[in-house]
C-alpha cells in the first residue's frame, strides 16, 4: 500500500493527536467517519501506523537526569552487535538507541534517577565483557530545546517535486 495525500494528512493528524476519533479525523480530511476509519485501519494493517503513545511531561514526573552516551564496541562481529543491541533493548533506562557512523558505534539516550544511577548502570555494562564495550563517552543533558514530536511527513507531490 502506497499512502496517498489523504493518508499522509491522516498520519500527520494522528501523530499529533493520537486519541482522535475516526469522526475527528474525518473532519480534518473531509471524508465520512467510516471512510476515515477504513483508511486508519489500512494504515495500521500495512505497518504505516504502528501504535499510539502518550507524551509525558518529564519535569512533572519528578527528578531525573537525561544522558547521551556515545558507545564504541571493541569489534563489529554480529554476535557482539546482537548481544549489545538485545541488552540495550531490554534496559528500561535506555529511551533511545541509534547505530551511527563515525567515531562511535551507538548513540544511546538514557533517563535515570540521578547521575549515580547512570554511573552504576554503565559501570555494570562495562563489567560485562560479553557486551564488547570498548568505551562510553557521556554528555549530560542540560536542557531540552526541542523534543521529538513526530516525523516530518511529505506528500507524494512534495517528494516528486
Amino acid at each position: 500500500m502506497q499512502p496517498d495525500a489523504i493518508d499522509y494528512r491522516i498520519l500527520e493528524h494522528l501523530q499529533k493527536h493520537g486519541r482522535s476519533s475516526a469522526k475527528a479525523v474525518s473532519e480534518v480530511v473531509n471524508l465520512s467517519p467510516r471512510a476515515a476509519l477504513a483508511r486508519i485501519r489500512a494504515l495500521e494493517a500495512h505497518g504505516h501506523l504502528r501504535g499510539y503513545h502518550a507524551e509525558l511531561d518529564r519535569a512533572v514526573l519528578g527528578a531525573h537526569v537525561a544522558v547521551f552516551a556515545e558507545v564504541a564496541l571493541k569489534d563489529q562481529r554480529q554476535t557482539t552487535v546482537r548481544l549489545f543491541e538485545r541488552h540495550v533493548a531490554a534496559c528500561p533506562e535506555v529511551i533511545a538507541c541509534h547505530l551511527v557512523s563515525g567515531r562511535f558505534d551507538y548513540l544511546v539516550r538514557f533517563c535515570c534517577r540521578d547521575l549515580a544511577h547512570y554511573q552504576a548502570l554503565t559501570d555494570a555494562w562495562l563489567d560485562q565483557p560479553a557486551l564488547g564495550i570498548e568505551k562510553i563517552v557521556t554528555s549530560t543533558e542540560l536542557k531540552t530545546v526541542k523534543e521529538f514530536a513526530g516525523f516530518p511527513l511529505f506528500t507524494i507531490a512534495d517528494r516528486m517535486g
